[in-house]
């Protein structure tokens, strides 16, 4: 019967769903297979998802969110630089996923039209987990450059990885720190242009944009991704 609590009604069927994803996809079939297969009453299946398949496929999505968020914390990174957090919390996600075809329908789901605000958002929320999971406190405008610049650097890993038939990945790694190089490249070409006149003239703007998030606070704008060492 159907009197467990939602969470465990929910994790049953996300479980019993992912069996039938290669197959099928994310897909009304897959959803349909995966009340059959728990026995749970399709009305209560539907009140917990109610967009389906897609809805379980935002539930598998966070459910690797916060895998990766267990595994961060359980470790030490006390003695990594941002960019070595960074890339470590990124290749964590990644090797979360045990089945790349699960997650390249996924891709495909939130690529369409009607879902791609979907995937935008749970693409920032990997990375939001991410840049809190290694003790990120911004408060300003940083905290969207933040964000905004690693969505393209984990959304690009991502679509390399899929492809990505090297031993233990090797390509994908190499291509992650490629694209943190870049990065970190781009934020010392930022520091060097706030140092100069446009900088100073850029200043008064960006601090207003700052406290849209943050009202009443007045922070400085340090290079996002730059180490203290750097």
């Amino acid at each position: 019967m159907t009197h467990a609590p939602d969470d465990d009604l929910k994790s049953r069927l996300l479980e019993a769903a992912e069996m039938h994803v290669p197959f099928d996809g994310w897909s009304r079939e897959t959803f349909d297979a995966a009340v059959m297969d728990t026995g749970i009453d399709p009305v209560v299946a539907k009140a917990l998802f109610p967009r389906g398949a897609v809805d379980l496929a935002v539930a598998f999505h966070k459910k690797g969110d916060a895998q990766m968020v267990a595994k961060l914390a359980a470790e030490d990174l006390s003695d990594m630089k941002i960019r070595e957090k960074i890339t470590h919390a990124v290749r964590t996600r990644l090797e979360i996923c045990h089945d790349k075809e699960v997650v390249r329908r996924g891709t495909a789901l939130f690529s369409l039209p009607q879902y791609a605000p979907t995937g935008a958002e749970l693409i920032w929320g990997s990375c939001d987990a991410i840049w809190t999971a290694i003790g990120d406190t911004s408060e300003d405008v940083n905290w969207y450059t933040k964000r905004a610049t690693l969505s393209g650097v984990y959304s690009a890993t991502v679509l390399y990885w899929l492809g990505d038939d090297s031993e233990g990945h090797e390509a994908t790694w190499a291509f992650l720190d490629r694209r943190i190089e870049n990065v970190m490249q781009f934020e010392k070409f930022k520091a060097k242009v706030r140092k100069g006149p446009l900088g100073k003239l850029m200043a008064a703007p960006l601090e207003a944009l700052g406290r849209i998030r943050a009202p009443g606070t007045n922070h400085d704008m340090p290079g996002q991704w730059r180490d203290p060492a750097s």
